[in-house]
């Protein structure tokens, strides 16, 4: 998983030549794009494996819950968002997602939360799909039906 980008595929590990110093890259393929990511001492941070499926199950309650209420300045949220996922993992994704989609049911999200919250999905999407062994189009549907805001009693 690319902290970025979602899930890929290393196809290789390749020595580029950057600034003169020979260093090693491995080549993810991410869909139709291939990312090069430094095998350096901070790997841990750009990459990680996909999240078991009996870890993914768990994720699933996040994603059910309510969110975390989000600022309602811009550039507030911006940087709590890119707080919550600069580590990477599975649950600050889970996290982001269900927090812009609660904040989304109140006021409508500004292109960058927009492209942000498509993004994440994505990547949530088809780590979804490769833990839980089912299609993406699955993945994709259930994670809908978890967000879809509540039914109001009255």
């Amino acid at each position: 998983m690319h902290w970025t980008f979602g899930l890929g595929k290393i196809v290789r590990l390749e020595e580029r030549d950057v600034n003169g110093t020979p260093i090693q890259y491995y080549a993810v393929q991410i869909d139709d794009m291939t990312v090069w990511v430094p095998a350096d001492e901070m790997l841990e941070t750009r990459l990680r494996p996909p999240t078991p499926a009996s870890e993914f199950k768990k994720l699933i309650k996040i994603l059910r819950g309510p969110g975390e209420p989000l600022p309602d300045d811009r550039h507030q949220r911006k940087l709590m968002l890119a707080e919550l996922l600069k580590n990477g993992r599975a649950d600050s994704l889970c996290r982001a997602v269900r927090s812009l989609s609660a904040y989304r049911q109140a006021r409508p999200l500004n292109d960058n939360d927009q492209a942000l919250v498509r993004r994440l999905q994505k990547a949530l999407v088809g780590e979804w799909g490769f833990a839980m062994r089912i299609p993406a189009a699955q993945a994709e549907t259930e994670l809908h039906r978890l967000l879809e805001p509540a039914p109001s009693g009255g």
